[in-house]
Order: structure tokens, then C-alpha cells, then sequence
């Protein structure tokens, strides 16, 4: 049983930065996986980065790769997204996902979601 709310979203000019929050309760477990999906409006829900809750491992998409940061703090039951040299097509409501199955790009592995905060980047 956890519950995830995502705070940070905002607007951003094109190359500026944001960092996102995701505030987990309820019980989590080391061997969850917790990522953040992105969905821009007409467009499917996609797999930005991911982290698992012990802070081991990241994965990141390539088209976040080098540009946006993954991290968690297990004292707050946080996860962050550090996002820098955003771009317009960055731009979507982002979502933060946790589940038992460790790190994964695929979106049905993921049993808890947050609610989302819309980040929207102008050119």
C-alpha cells in the first residue's frame, strides 16, 4: 500500500531547469523500483527514468540521458528529478510510479502512481 504525490512542475523557458518531487507513504520496500513516466497531451505515457528505492541502480531514457538526474532520499520517502537543459518537447505531466518488479521501462510493472504535475517547457 503506497501513495505518491509529485510536486515541482511549472514553466520553464527552453534550457532552464526544475526538479520534481515525488513524497511516497504508506509502506515501501527496498526491493521496489519507483520511475517517472511523461505524457504530453495525444501521446502515449512514456518511461523517463527510474530508480530502485535503495538508490543502487538508474536507468534513464535516451532521450532524458545526460540531461535529466534520478536521485532518492529514503529518510524523506522521496525520489527526485533533476531536470536541466529542458526543451519544448519535454513538455508533459509527469508522473511518479513505484512497484515491486525493481527497475523497468515497462509501465505495467509499476502498481502505484501518483497524480501527476505538469511541467511545460517554452521555445
Amino acid at each position: 500500500q503506497v501513495q505518491l504525490v509529485e510536486s515541482g512542475g511549472g514553466l520553464v523557458q527552453a534550457g532552464g531547469s526544475l526538479r520534481l518531487s515525488c513524497a511516497a507513504s504508506g509502506r515501501t520496500f527496498s526491493s521496489y523500483g519507483v520511475a517517472w513516466f511523461r505524457q504530453a497531451p495525444g501521446k502515449e505515457r512514456e518511461f523517463a527514468a527510474g530508480i530502485s528505492w535503495s538508490g543502487d541502480n538508474t536507468l534513464y531514457a535516451d532521450s532524458v540521458k545526460g540531461r535529466f538526474t534520478i536521485s532518492s532520499d529514503n529518510a524523506k520517502n522521496t525520489v527526485y528529478l533533476q531536470m536541466n537543459s529542458l526543451k519544448p518537447e519535454d513538455t508533459a505531466v509527469y508522473y511518479c510510479a513505484a512497484g515491486g518488479s525493481g527497475i523497468t521501462s515497462f509501465r505495467y510493472a509499476y502498481a502505484y502512481w501518483g497524480q501527476g504535475t505538469q511541467v511545460t517547457v517554452s521555445s
